[in-house]
């Protein structure tokens, strides 16, 4: 027996879609790339949201079978409300994800992790056979750090210990991330805290420094990995 689930049926996106003719055109064509069964690794964002909406299209027009890894919650109860069959990376490998990123250098190095699910979408990018980042011009800068702090995710009990020992890898400034709809930090979907970190020079290593803290569980940046990058 089916939920009878109103709140999932009307959900909406949670934030005014910006450039939205634009995504929509590129979210059309990331839905095109889709193969009969295909295992697609979705991130977490607007434009990962848009291509949704083109997937389930070519599912009702023609029987496309495909199933969605998800990224995060909000993706997952997008694709219960689109009727897109999910599976899980205990179960499947990704043939291919799709995602966004705040920031791409001209080494196709990023940062993400402004939704807070980078941890997942790491963990997809890494298992897929292809990955796609998908930006506007905006998130193009001449180096990672420009605009956007990097999101660092970190189990509550550790959150002193993290700060000391990202204060010693130079950081000028760390911020607790606090929640918007909530008084006090934001919680990852793992019950973990976000520190948005900056650096004045963000050196080809940090990211295996920044995971060898105790405590840190993930970070947003995402250095050396094999994407193609879609440019709006």
């Amino acid at each position: 027996m089916k939920w009878d689930n109103q709140l999932i049926k009307h959900l909406q996106w949670s934030a005014p879609i910006t450039n939205r003719v634009s995504k929509e055109l590129v979210a059309h064509e990331m839905a095109q790339l889709a193969k009969e069964g295909d295992i697609i690794g979705a991130g977490s964002g607007s434009t990962v949201y848009l291509t949704l909406l083109a997937l389930a299209e070519r599912i009702r027009k023609e029987a496309l079978h495909i199933e969605v890894i998800p990224a995060s919650t909000e993706i997952s109860m997008t694709c219960v409300q689109l009727g897109i069959p999910q599976t899980t990376l205990w179960s499947k490998q990704p043939d291919w994800t799709f995602d966004g990123a705040d920031e791409v250098d001209p080494q196709h190095n990023l940062i993400k992790g402004r939704g807070g699910a980078m941890f997942k979408e790491k963990l997809l990018i890494k298992s897929s056979g292809k990955s796609y980042i998908v930006i506007d011009k905006s998130k193009i800068v001449n180096k990672l750090g420009c605009n956007f702090p990097i999101p660092v995710e970190v189990f509550p009990g550790a959150l002193n210990l993290v700060e000391n020992e990202i204060r010693q890898l130079g950081a000028s400034e760390i911020t607790l991330r606090l929640a918007g709809g909530k008084d006090g930090p934001i919680f990852t979907e793992n019950g973990n805290f976000i520190l948005d970190v900056r650096f004045r020079d963000i050196a080809p290593d940090l990211e295996r420094e920044l995971k060898s803290i105790t405590g840190v569980i993930e970070s947003g940046l995402f250095i050396g990995y094999d994407v193609e990058v879609v440019v709006l």
